[in-house]
This record gives C-alpha cells, structure tokens and sequence, in this order.
C-alpha cells in the first residue's frame, strides 16, 4: 500500500502496478484534471505538481513531471496538484496574476505554469534563480511567454506554513516494498542486499529517462529498485579539495556547489533540462545510464572526478572515464551500484572551460558537449584534460588533442595542432541532432574558442571561426 499526503489528507492506493504514472493516477483515479498531459516525456511541463518531503522540521518543496513519475515514488511525501491552490472558491494571488495579466490563452499549459510559478513563491527547490530558468520547464504555444513571466515577478516570495505537513508527514509509515515489482530501501546496506538477492533490478532514481521507457516504449521494466530515499545516498560533502557526490543527490541540490568548483560547471546545470527535471533527476543516475550525450560526464571526466561502486560490503573507485566501455555498456556488475561520485576543485589558476551546444538553449539534449581543463606553467602547457560527449558511442577523453598539448608551448600553432588531433581521437555519428562533419568542425572551434578568449580577452562564438 502506497501511503502520501494530498493537501493534507492521507491517501492510500495500491502498488499493483509500480509502473503506473503518477499522472495517470491525479487524473483518472483522484480525477484531479488540471493536471495535463503534454508530451509524457517531462519536456513540456503541464503535468507540473509540487512534492513535499521532510527536510529536518520543514517540508522541502520541489516541482516535478508528474508524467514520468511513478506512483510507488509518492509513497511517505506530500502532493500539491493545481486545484490544492483553490481555496473556497478563492483564486491563488498566483492564479489572480496570471488572470489579470492574460497569461492564459487555450488554457492547456497555464495548470502547469501556475505550479511552478506557485513553487517559485513558496521558495520551492531550485527556483531561486532567475523566474525564466524556474519556467524553462514549461512550454507554450500561445502567449508569447512575456504575461506569464510579469505574472510570476508581481508574486511575493512567502514561505508556506507547513507545521500541520511536518506533523503528517512524520506520522506517516514508509513502506519498504509495493508488491513483487519494486522496492524501495531506505539505507545503502539495504540496497546493496537487495541487489544480491535480485541481480539485474532495474535500479530508479528520478526516472527522468526510465519513465520514457514506459510511456514512449512501453516497455516492462521488470523488478525496479528505487533508490531515491536510500538517505546514505543523498548526502554532499564540499570541503578545498573538491566535491563528494551521493548517487541521490539531484541537479537542482548540487547546482549551486558544482558552480562553486567553477561558474561553468554550474551554467551547465542550469540548462541540464528544466527545473522539473533537475528537480527529479540525479548525477548519479546520469553517469549510471551511460548516454553517450549525457551532459555532466564530459564535465567531470576533464575535471578528473571519480566514482565508487559498491558491491554488497564491497567497493571499488575508478577514474570516470574508465566506467564508461562502449556504447550502452558500463563496468558495473548486475548486483552492483553506484555509491558516489568524487570531483576535485580545479588546481588555482587552470584553464577551464565547459561548453554545450544543442538546438534549443533550454531544456535540449546537446549535440556535442565539450570539457577542457589545461594547466600552463612558463608559458607551456603542463597538464591536458579534454573530454567530449556526441562525439563517440560514450563520453570520452580526447587522449591525441591532450597529447599534442602537453609539454608545448601554449600557443595557437599548439592549438591548432591539438585541433587537428581531434580529428583522430573520435569518429561521430550523423544523426537528428547534428552531422558527424558538423561535429568535428564544433568540437575543435571549442578548442580554438579556448586559445582566442585567453589571447584577447574577448568572447568568441564557436560557428564564427573557420573549420581550420
């Protein structure tokens, strides 16, 4: 039985069927309607609600694709979907903006917007930023986007009193298992037990891609473990070395440390999908699904970050490109997992710099994803870390480009050479998303980009330099 709050009652449904969309559930079982389905790929944001867990003697808030969450990931939190913000008939000072400011035109995408916007006031997970980056997450065909956004900056930000959810929350009884399908540990040794007893689980943590299976391929996932209560895995740990990662921790609660290791760690962050998406989907889960196109691995791979598995008592770290074997392929064993990740502070004084290019600016998969860290001493190029994601069937070191760089001088002969490196190092692919030529030509105008805006100080556009 699958137990959570809905504007604060208990609600109680069964777990027969763990890969039942939450979404499907508000809608057809609650019949809670507002709640839209889009696009059932957490891409357009109308099935946007709000999850409550507890966070010490608060609830902390975050908005999320109800699409592609399951409904056992309910289970001991609390839901608000847009007909929780009505009160007596009463419109939400947030659905009082969006009326007077004509924010709404068909009508289809404004529940969703009205979510998130209604996070954002409440001062909800990772909406502290700029109000467009909390709405990247929500698409409409409609209003042009700009009533929307004068609706959400005319809200006050004002907490939610939240002591009676506290108390319910607390009272609530976390179950372990729903049924044969899935389970959900709330300890690492847990975890590391069940996977022994059930090698090859499917193991969940945001489901920010596993949903898609389900409801774009629907397919049968078979046993899933959810790990995203597992509370040993959702721990951070900063100190002047670097950056201890848990496999649970999502985007949006390590965005703002990974900007501190560098600024354009953290803008890479930000356009890591929606807010809804960063608000679900975890570092941990990325580098375990092993996309070729995953944007963080490229990132932490030239960084020099590592990562632990675990294997019942046992554990093991490697350098984050070794994890990666081939396409679709990882060195990880059926009954093992990953435990955390390990990204050390950039050396005092290195050449970083981290960029992605993809069709849209938000919430896009990128076309290739590049990461370089250099150090120069005396004028010469002392150590060279570059890595690429859409470059190769994994993310991947650029092992020639680094080799024509390090020892010589820091040049733009040097560069160039490197450059041409490149060429050797990966043979992409043509697909949607780009062109293998196209490809090649961007990933060593990044490099190029790198020399010109240390020689001049200037910003450079990458599709504005020649191809060499």
């Amino acid at each position: 039985m699958i137990r959570f709050l809905l504007d604060g009652e208990v609600v109680e449904v069964d777990g027969d069927d763990p890969q039942a969309t939450a979404l499907d559930l508000i809608r057809y079982r609650l019949r809670r309607t507002g709640t839209k389905e889009g696009c059932a790929e957490g891409d357009c944001g109308a099935c946007t609600v709000l999850l409550g867990e507890l966070d010490g003697e608060g609830v902390r808030w975050r908005a999320v694709n109800a699409c592609i969450l399951f409904v056992p990931m309910l289970d001991g939190k609390a839901l608000l979907t847009v007909e929780s913000l009505t009160t007596d008939g009463a419109l939400h000072p947030v659905q009082r903006e969006m009326v007077d400011r004509h924010g709404s035109q068909c009508g289809f995408c404004t529940p969703g917007f009205i979510m998130s916007l209604y996070g954002r006031s409440i001062g909800a997970l990772g909406s502290d930023g700029k109000l467009a980056d909390t709405l990247a997450g929500n698409l409409c065909r409609c209003t042009g986007y700009g009533p929307i956004l004068a609706a959400g900056e005319a809200v006050p930000i004002v907490p939610r009193g939240d002591e009676a959810t506290v108390a319910a929350l607390k009272a609530l009884a976390l179950a372990q298992g729903h049924g044969d399908g899935w389970f959900a540990p709330r300890t690492a040794d847990e975890l590391a037990a069940l996977l022994v007893a059930h090698p090859g689980a499917r193991i969940v943590a945001g489901a920010t891609d596993v949903g898609l299976w389900v409801t774009k391929q629907h397919r049968e996932l078979g046993t899933m473990i959810f790990i995203g209560d597992v509370a040993d895995l959702r721990t951070m740990t900063e100190d002047t070395e670097g950056l201890t990662i848990g496999a649970g921790i999502r985007y949006s609660e390590a965005h703002a440390a990974l900007g501190r290791l560098h600024p354009d760690l953290g803008e890479l962050v930000r356009r890591i999908g929606g807010l809804q998406v960063r608000n679900a989907g975890t570092i941990g889960g990325n580098i375990a699904n092993g996309s070729p196109i995953g944007d963080m691995p490229p990132a932490l791979i030239a960084l020099g970050a590592t990562v632990t598995l675990r294997q019942g008592d046992a554990r093991r770290t490697m350098p984050l490109e070794a994890f990666f074997v081939r396409y679709g392929v990882q060195d990880r064993q059926p009954d093992e997992f990953v435990e955390s990740m390990y990204v050390p502070r950039p050396p005092a004084g290195a050449l970083v710099r981290i960029a992605k290019l993809s069709k849209r600016f938000d919430s896009d998969i990128a076309a290739v994803c590049g990461a370089f860290m250099l150090t120069v001493a005396d004028g010469h190029v002392t150590q060279a870390r570059i890595a690429f994601g859409g470059m190769a069937g994994t993310p991947a070191r650029a092992l020639g480009a680094e080799a024509a760089l390090t020892g010589k001088p820091w040049s733009e002969a040097t560069v160039e050479a490197a450059a041409i490196a490149l060429g050797s190092d990966y043979a992409p692919l043509d697909d949607l998303r780009g062109s293998a030529a196209y490809r090649r030509i961007v990933a060593a105008n990044l490099l190029r980009r790198l020399w010109i805006e240390q020689a001049t100080g200037e910003p450079v556009s990458v599709l504005a330099l020649a191809d060499g």
